[in-house]
C-alpha cells in the first residue's frame, strides 16, 4: 500500500481500514490503520495518506514525547495542529475520539455485575487503578454469586509503594456485606511483575480469608493498560486454600 496517496478510496477496497475493521474487527488494525479512519483523509507533507498521516502522528509523539499512545490520552488540540497536515477538523475528531475511550475506560460496571473472571475484574477497576502516578490498592466487594456489591479504595500509596493490611481490607468486606473479595493494585511503572511484598501481602490476605471465611478470589497487579492475575500465576491458592 502506497502512503503517497491523498484518499482512502485512492486505496484498494481490500487493504482499506474502514473495510478491514468491519471484516475482521478493529483489533486486527495498527495504531496508524484507527487514527487514520478517524482522520479520514491525507494530506501533509508528500501529499501522505491517511495511514501515512496516522503515522506520522504517531511519530512527532514519540519523537518529542516518548510513548505515543500515553501521549496521545493527554494530547491538546494545539499540539495537534502544530502537525503538518492535521487542521482543527482533524484535532477536533481526535480529541473527541480520544475523549469518548477515555470515558468508556473509566465507565464502571453497574452494581449486581457478576464478576467470574479475571478480565472483568480488571475491566471493573481499570479506571480508578490502571493509569495511577502512585500506588492504590483496591478491593471488589462480592456477594456468594459472585455479583459485584461495591468497589473501594482502601489504600493509596507513594509513587513506588502502597501500604495496606489485612485489617482494613477485610473490615471494609465486612462492613460491606461481601461474601467473597477480589483484591487488586497498581504497578505505576507498568511493570507486573510480582514483587516480594506483593506476594507476602498475598499470602497473609489468604490466611485472613480463610480464618474469617471469606474467600479472596484472585489479586490483580495492572498498569500499562495491561493486568496480570496472581492466581494465575502463583501457587499460593493450592498452598491456602481459600473456603468456598
Amino acid at each position: 500500500m502506497s502512503q503517497y496517496v491523498l484518499r482512502i478510496s485512492d486505496i484498494p477496497a481490500q487493504d482499506r481500514p474502514r473495510e478491514r475493521l468491519l471484516t475482521y474487527g478493529a483489533k486486527t488494525l495498527s495504531n496508524a490503520e484507527l487514527l487514520a479512519i478517524l482522520l479520514n483523509t491525507g494530506q501533509g507533507p508528500g501529499k501522505l495518506s491517511a495511514v501515512g498521516l496516522g503515522q506520522l502522528l504517531l511519530k512527532e509523539l514519540e519523537r518529542h514525547q516518548g510513548d505515543p499512545l500515553g501521549q496521545l490520552r493527554q494530547v491538546e488540540a494545539g499540539e495537534l495542529i502544530q502537525i503538518e497536515g492535521i487542521g482543527p477538523a482533524k484535532a477536533a475528531t481526535l480529541l473527541a475520539a480520544i475523549e469518548l475511550g477515555r470515558r468508556v475506560f473509566l465507565a464502571r460496571p453497574p452494581e449486581r455485575t457478576v464478576i467470574d473472571s479475571p478480565e472483568q475484574a480488571a475491566m471493573a477497576l481499570s479506571g480508578e487503578l490502571m493509569w495511577e502516578a502512585q500506588e492504590h490498592f483496591a478491593v471488589l466487594h462480592l456477594d456468594i454469586k459472585h455479583k459485584l456489591l461495591s468497589q473501594q479504595i482502601v489504600t493509596r500509596g507513594t509513587a513506588t509503594e502502597t501500604l495496606s493490611h489485612p485489617r482494613e481490607t477485610f473490615r471494609s468486606a465486612i462492613k460491606q456485606g461481601a461474601s467473597r473479595i477480589l483484591i487488586a493494585h497498581n504497578h505505576p511503572s507498568g511493570s507486573l511483575d510480582p514483587s516480594p511484598e506483593d506476594l507476602a501481602l498475598t499470602r497473609q490476605l489468604l490466611q485472613a480469608g480463610q480464618l474469617l471465611q471469606i474467600p479472596v478470589l484472585d489479586h490483580l497487579i495492572l498498569g500499562g493498560g495491561h493486568f496480570l492475575s496472581l492466581r494465575q500465576r502463583t501457587t499460593l491458592w493450592e498452598e491456602i486454600p481459600q473456603p468456598e
